[in-house]
């Protein structure tokens, strides 16, 4: 059924459950498995959005806050590798097909391209469960995917904040949209 699994994986205390979720999928079906991380500047661990950006309008922000920066910007692309690398090793070790990539850019919006561009039959992703005025604040990744994707997508849900990695995937709910 599922040939082409595209992850959707992000910093949150939910990534374990979601790619241990992806790669049961692929394991069963036999099929191949792209990583996707997309850098963010909203996202657990970023340095945040870029002060060259707002260099216009506060004039005392010198080269070395940029340097600094700039500094921050590239460790976090470099977490971001080096994870995806991790991840790659395990599921290579459970003798899934997989591969990855990192891009920066608004989450929801890159998702939907690559799957596009990669032809995925469908998209692997967690849910952090926002709701209310933290959902219209924040937005929605998850449900801009299920409404914009190409494909079909999985959200495994999840509210790991008040669990552990393993209650979380125990008791973690699907959606397929």
């Amino acid at each position: 059924m599922f040939k082409r699994i595209l992850v959707a994986l992000d910093n949150s205390a939910l990534r374990e459950a979601v790619l241990a979720k992806a790669l049961a999928i692929a394991g069963a079906m036999e099929a191949d498995v792209m990583l996707l991380h997309v850098l963010s500047a909203y996202e657990e661990g970023s340095p945040g959005i870029p002060l060259r950006s707002y260099h216009s309008y506060y004039p005392i922000l010198d080269d070395t806050s940029w340097s600094l920066y700039q500094e921050r910007w590239n460790k976090f692309e470099k977490l971001g590798i080096e994870q995806l690398q991790k991840d790659v090793e395990l599921a290579t070790a459970a003798g899934v097909r997989t591969q990855f990539t990192q891009s920066g850019g608004e989450p929801s919006t890159v998702i939907c391209e690559t799957a596009r561009a990669w032809n995925a039959d469908v998209i692997v992703m967690g849910s952090r469960g926002r709701r209310g005025l933290s959902e219209l604040l924040m937005g929605s990744v998850s449900s801009y995917v299920m409404h914009h994707a190409p494909c079909s997508v999985l959200v495994v849900r999840g509210n790991p904040a008040k669990k552990n990695s393993a209650e979380t995937q125990a008791e973690s709910s699907l959606t397929l949209a």
